[in-house]
């Protein structure tokens, strides 16, 4: 009976695995985003430190799920969708997972006391952003909801250019504010770790786009 179990598994679709991967990398990211708001809304450091313990903890298991694609990916001959855009999918949403991680990181190091609006703004674009990327990924195993998708990734093109605005008046803001040089390049770090964040979105987004647009 084990040898057949062994026989019925070496032909089922070992491409399959690819779609449940990136799932739970979207829904790891989902929680990473959730968490980073809740990061930088709080005041109570005690909480806030908690945040960026359990960002790091989650960016970890993202590390862990981009690896077992890349696994999967060398030892796979099938594969849903180009190699190529496999490897570029999940290395932008890795991005995205490094750089939430790097801005609460930051926010952490540099011993951020008074969040302002423009941080938590950048915060809440990140999270819709990934929260766009995790209702177009699973629609990728049929593909039958293109609008879903489209819908989503014109979503994040338009939270992207969003942040961008948010950013360019942060930094404006900040050189015409800040006197203190050193806390000039502590807050310029931690905008330019999130605004990247939502560019490390749209990224993602336009692999998905590339994908359809190939396989629809």
């Amino acid at each position: 009976m084990g040898g057949f179990n062994s026989i019925v598994k070496l032909f089922m679709p070992k491409d399959r695995v690819f779609y449940s991967l990136f799932e739970d990398v979207a829904a790891n990211l989902v929680e990473m985003g959730k968490v980073l708001v809740e990061l930088v809304e709080t005041k109570d450091p005690v909480i806030r430190k908690d945040k960026v313990v359990l960002i790091e903890r989650l960016e970890h298991k993202n590390d862990d799920l981009t690896h077992r694609i890349f696994v999967e990916l060398g030892q796979n001959f099938i594969t849903p969708f180009d190699r190529e855009d496999i490897h570029y999918l999940a290395s932008t949403l890795d991005d995205v997972a490094d750089y939430i991680h790097g801005s609460a990181k930051r926010i952490d190091m540099y011993k951020v006391v008074e969040i302002n609006d423009s941080v938590r703004k950048l915060a809440d674009l990140i999270n819709q952003g990934v929260a766009e990327l995790a209702k177009a990924i699973p629609e990728l195993r049929n593909m039958n909801n293109m609008r879903a998708i489209t819908d989503a990734c014109v979503k994040i093109n338009s939270l992207e250019n969003h942040a961008d605005d948010i950013y360019d008046r942060a930094i404006a803001d900040l050189f015409e504010q800040e006197s203190n040089a050193v806390e000039l390049i502590k807050m310029r770090e931690i905008y330019q770790a999130l605004e990247i964040a939502t560019d490390k979105c749209e990224d993602s987004a336009n692999v998905i786009e590339t994908i359809i647009i190939k396989y629809a």
